[in-house]
């Protein structure tokens, strides 16, 4: 069985989906610290400018956040005292006039962003499932938090990584290429484990009038590819 244990980010980039697209179980890292000018409640589009991009992103409740050193990606919850949801969507509004698939992509995420759930983990695995629908993806999942494995917080974290694998029997872990400097093969090789990097090459598509952006938000390839095509680009390069 071939696993990924990855943070749930919030309408990651493509290469996140690539990675849920070449494992068979896909476990949402959740019980880690939550690290601020990450991933876990923003993400980037483009920018009306026409050049660059801008972050859309879930405020934080402040209650729920402690700081990254003292709270989980689990206790984390966005804000209710603010219009979020509405702010994000009106970011999304310069698309319409260019972007082919805006009109749809924009009631997707309107619709992906209706649940009345306040954990941003949860409200990200949603979202998750809801792409990987669209896409066409197989994505079986477990929270990390709701399986009975003991993770010592002393051990490193490559040797939790090892200690999830064990535990649900893996035969190889799949990571992005940003972990590469974390893990070491040898260590795997010797629990009887693979480990894969898997690098998926960039997908370059038209934006124009606007400054073409690599690895944005799912949100933008949305808007100017139909999934099915993009199905078809994780499909070439599926391990």
């Amino acid at each position: 069985m071939k696993i990924a244990i990855m943070q749930p980010y919030f309408f990651p980039y493509l290469g996140y989906f690539d990675l849920m697209h070449n494992v068979d179980l896909f476990i949402v890292y959740d019980t880690v610290q939550y690290i601020q000018q990450g991933w876990i409640n923003r993400n980037r589009i483009l920018h009306p400018n026409k050049t660059g991009w801008q972050y859309i992103s879930i405020p934080l409740d402040k209650s729920s956040f402690r700081n990254s050193y003292q709270t989980p990606i689990l206790d984390v919850k966005a804000t209710s005292t603010k219009p979020w949801k509405e702010h994000i969507l009106g970011q999304l509004v310069h698309y319409e006039k260019n972007a082919p698939y805006a009109a749809q992509v924009i009631d997707f995420v309107k619709a992906c962003l209706a649940a009345d759930e306040p954990f941003i983990s949860r409200l990200n695995v949603r979202i998750l499932d809801q792409c990987a629908r669209l896409l066409n993806l197989n994505f079986q999942y477990h929270y990390c938090s709701e399986l009975a494995v003991d993770l010592d917080s002393t051990r490193s974290p490559e040797e939790r990584v090892l200690d999830i694998c064990e535990f649900l029997g893996a035969k190889e872990y799949v990571n992005l290429p940003g972990g590469a400097g974390l893990y070491n093969s040898e260590a795997f090789a010797s629990h009887n484990i693979q480990l894969t990097f898997h690098q998926l090459p960039t997908f370059t598509y038209s934006t124009k009038p606007y400054q073409f952006e690599p690895h944005l938000s799912i949100i933008d390839l949305l808007m100017w590819n139909e999934s099915q095509e993009i199905k078809a680009y994780l499909n070439t390069y599926k391990g």
